[in-house]
């Protein structure tokens, strides 16, 4: 790909021409309007012209994704490259979305039209990219190969500081990793995040004095108001915590920029409302092109369900996320770490590690999972090793559910 280029690839859905359709966008989102114009000349489309660089035909569809009133199909489908020149664009993310992503949905004539990747020049490294990612969560965690094991607080919502407090210090007793505030957490009237760090995080710094191992603590930051989420930064900074929950999708690409280029915390990155850009096949955009913006701009994990997730999202879509994240965008410490979340028990350890390449890069998630054991959190936690020793040595749960009584009530009651 030419130095000096930003290509976008678009799934488009039409029931006219896809390649006329792609050379539209391309010339509606960089020099042209719907008419000839005198100052559009041959040095001015050098300059910023976008240009269509690749067409891929692909299987029509009979009934179109947005409806089209008076149609008729078939709607013809093609992915189409297009060429934006980064003298156009530069390097602000502000731009990049305005003009290759958000105007292309505007675009008349189509009944559907989704971002499936975004190919980026070495102009991009500017942006930070994660402080942390892989290698620093596992240096703050102390776990320094196999899954990281962590959990949320549960219930989500509702305790208090001090109740919280409690349920804290049982998950380090327990043995685990990481732990979090649930997204939907950030500092409540039942529950300021000033009261819930003064009471938390005496019990994370006790239980290292006693062990030597300082459990990693998330905590909720996310403001729409980047002052306000910055003193929570420092709030939880000043207190000796080294990590924060952040809400991208809340904060927006200018919070992100913002926080990241002051931050001294782990960025634990929740993607809600990602869904309203993906689950429609035929619109919005895959999360391949979503998540490189996020990584450039500086989280270092980033959750992206599961294996038999209790959400939507199939299994399928998990494994493509999975390697997605895995994937360097320009060297490997752009990668940050994999969160496998949503639903997880350790059932799931064993197809997960075998559906994603073997690895054992990842942090494994589990709240109900892991309270909901009948035999207590620490059995929870017990049994979520247990499945992923399973996973590594080849052998299935059931073989190893044999010797370790946690996982064999673990499989009985959630399998």
């Amino acid at each position: 790909m030419p130095a000096a280029e930003i290509r976008v690839t678009y799934r488009l859905e039409t029931a006219g021409d896809p390649e006329a359709t792609a050379a539209k966008i391309a010339s509606d989102q960089s020099t042209g309007t719907f008419t000839e114009l005198p100052g559009e000349t041959a040095a001015v489309r050098a300059r910023c012209a976008a240009r269509v660089v690749g067409l891929t035909p692909l299987e029509p569809l009979a009934t179109p994704s947005i409806p089209d009133v008076g149609g008729r199909g078939p709607y013809k489908r093609a992915d189409a490259v297009i060429a934006y020149p980064l003298e156009a664009i530069g390097t602000d993310v502000a731009a990049l979305m305005t003009i290759a992503i958000g105007g292309v949905y505007a675009t008349k004539g189509l009944t559907g039209i989704r971002v499936m990747d975004i190919d980026l020049p070495d102009a991009w490294r500017c942006h930070p990219g994660p402080q942390f990612g892989i290698a620093g969560s596992r240096r703050l965690t102390g776990v320094e190969s196999g899954p990281i094991i962590a959990s949320i607080i549960k219930p989500s919502l509702g305790l208090l500081p001090e109740e919280t407090a409690e349920v804290v210090r049982t998950l380090c007793e327990a043995g685990v990793d990481f732990i979090k505030d649930d997204e939907k957490l950030m500092s409540p009237g039942y529950s300021p995040l000033e009261a819930r760090v003064a009471a938390i995080m005496p019990v994370i710094l006790d239980h290292e004095q006693k062990t030597g191992r300082k459990v990693m603590y998330a905590f909720g930051i996310s403001s729409a108001d980047p002052d306000l989420m910055l003193r929570n930064h420092d709030l939880v900074l000043d207190a000796g915590g080294n990590a924060a929950v952040v809400n991208i999708n809340s904060i927006g690409h200018g919070g992100m920029t913002f926080l990241r280029r002051r931050s001294a915390l782990c960025l634990h990155a929740h993607r809600n409302g990602w869904d309203i850009l993906t689950r429609h096949p035929g619109l919005g955009m895959e999360f391949r092109p979503y998540q490189k913006i996020w990584r450039l701009l500086g989280i270092d994990q980033l959750q992206i369900n599961g294996i038999r997730a209790k959400y939507w999202e199939p299994d399928e879509s998990f494994v493509r996320s999975f390697h997605d994240c895995m994937t360097p965008i320009f060297s490997e410490a752009d990668r940050p770490l994999p969160v496998v979340c949503s639903g997880q028990w350790g059932g799931q350890a064993v197809e997960t590690f075998e559906r994603t390449g073997r690895t054992l890069d990842l942090m494994y998630l589990g709240g109900g999972g892991i309270h909901g054991h009948p035999m207590g959190p620490a059995a929870g936690v017990a049994a979520t090793r247990q499945a992923w020793d399973a996973a590594a040595a080849g052998i299935s749960l059931e073989q190893q559910a044999q010797a370790h009584p946690e996982l064999a009530a673990a499989i009985a009651r959630f399998g």
